[in-house]
């Protein structure tokens, strides 16, 4: 991992509160299941959550945090899987 310092006053506006979105990777079904997260919450109870369901259905994950780019709507990867699970 590369770090460096940084000034906070570089950007124009922050959100307190992200729209998620988790895909369940049901690999050997060559199947997934998609979920938008309606509540406001944190990322650390989303990942506990998600690795959770996960482990109970023997599935993998990926974590999603939906934003737009201009009026084009986009999806940034937070956690979990990269790239197309069923590769």
């Amino acid at each position: 991992m590369n770090l460096r310092g940084i000034d906070p006053r570089d950007t124009a506006w922050e959100q307190d509160h992200a729209r998620y979105r988790v895909y369940f990777w049901d690999v050997p079904a060559r199947t997934s299941h998609e979920y938008e997260i309606l509540d406001d919450v944190d990322i650390d109870e989303l990942l506990t959550w998600t690795t959770q369901h996960a482990s109970e259905h023997g599935w993998t994950y990926t974590i999603y945090t939906a934003t737009s780019d201009g009026d084009s709507p986009g999806l940034i990867r937070l956690a979990g899987v990269l790239g197309d699970p069923f590769s």
